[in-house]
């Protein structure tokens, strides 16, 4: 779950907005202001690396990140893209907030569960090459419906779920919609209980319709690009950002006006959305194992992934010392197991107290 209210904007310019909503605009951009200064201050080799992408004659890789790796699939008029890799039972990757199904592809994990299983790791709406229409409103239950749809069409039946950070809200709520459809759920680093947030009360402006817009609008793309590594080293920490994930990925793309509303949208929504699922956590009847780093600065896993395992009843919970919040770069071996765990209680009588 990548923190939204650094991403820049859209293009898109607003006529009008309430008062109210534009005092607390003023102020975000002021925050943003204070970012910028900040991450001046620390130097100027991040800039450096920064301007290689465009001074160093590198237009070929820019266009590289804005290139679909995997596939597309049409559902209710939705162009949604997925990446597919392996054979065997299935296994469905869905990332979280702020980043895109090539982030796991990146990781590396989608080759290694690609060993054994067929994984299919889907971009949500808004995110990577999937389109977000205005006309919808894209809670996580909608999202779980998309996600459901597609794996219809791919003829993906009975997958394990695999979630990470916002994308464990989807996976709930794929498993409350349709129990007998999921085989099992494995969740990382996952956001279950709604929590006072600063990146919430930061980042609802930038939700609302054309004054988001407006707002987002008035951040220049060179800011989202300057202030990148910073957020990195954040969702990353305590762990240093990894070389692939430097080298891969597509920043470019990531700040795209599109994904910029999305992870807004997103995160505005998740106390939302945590709180519609949380009345179903003790009527889980599917194989679920929960995975956090002890060190997450993102989300809090006593406060989150320790607590929803005490609440669902033959959860299991593994702790990760030291990790933070982007463990399927870290601890791909103890992810598989989960998964090969979740995948082998299929069939077998669950005893639920």
């Amino acid at each position: 779950m990548l923190p939204t209210a650094l991403w820049p904007a859209s293009r898109r310019k607003a006529a009008r907005g309430s008062t109210g909503v534009a005092k607390g605009v003023a102020k975000l951009l002021k925050s943003g202001a204070d970012l910028t200064g900040a991450a001046a201050r620390e130097g100027r080799k991040a800039a450096r690396q920064l301007g290689r992408a465009v001074t160093a004659g590198r237009a070929s890789a820019a266009e590289e990140t804005t290139r679909p790796s995997g596939q597309f699939v049409e559902v209710d008029g939705l162009q949604v893209h997925y990446i597919a890799r392996g054979k065997g039972r299935p296994v469905v990757l869905i990332h979280g907030n702020g980043t895109m199904a090539e982030d796991f592809a990146i990781s590396g994990l989608v080759a290694q569960l690609a060993k054994r299983y067929r994984v299919i790791a889907i971009d949500r709406p808004g995110f990577g090459h999937t389109d977000r229409p205005r006309h919808r409103i894209w809670t996580a239950d909608a999202q779980a419906r998309l996600v459901r749809r597609v794996l219809e069409r791919l003829a993906v039946e009975r997958p394990v779920v695999l979630g990470h950070s916002w994308g464990t809200l989807v996976s709930l709520a794929l498993a409350t919609q349709a129990p007998d459809a999921v085989r099992g759920l494995v969740l990382l680093s996952g956001y279950y209980y709604s929590t006072r947030r600063a990146d919430v009360a930061m980042i609802t402006p930038l939700a609302l319709p054309v004054v988001g817009d407006a707002a987002r609008s008035l951040v220049p793309s060179a800011l989202g690009h300057l202030l990148a590594p910073q957020v990195f080293r954040h969702v990353f920490r305590p762990q240093a950002i990894p070389a692939s994930f430097q080298a891969r990925f597509p920043v470019g793309l990531s700040i795209h006006p599109t994904q910029a509303r999305a992870s807004a949208e997103d995160t505005a929504s998740m106390n939302a959305a945590a709180a519609l699922l949380r009345p179903h956590y003790r009527g889980l009847r599917v194989p679920l194992a929960i995975l956090s780093g002890d060190a997450d600065a993102i989300v809090d896993p006593a406060g989150q992934s320790c607590r929803l395992h005490e609440e669902v009843v033959g959860s299991t919970l593994t702790l990760l010392p030291g990790l933070g919040h982007m463990i399927h770069y870290a601890a791909k071996p103890q992810i598989v197991r989960a998964v090969d765990a979740v995948m082998a209680t299929d069939g077998k009588r669950l005893k639920w107290a």
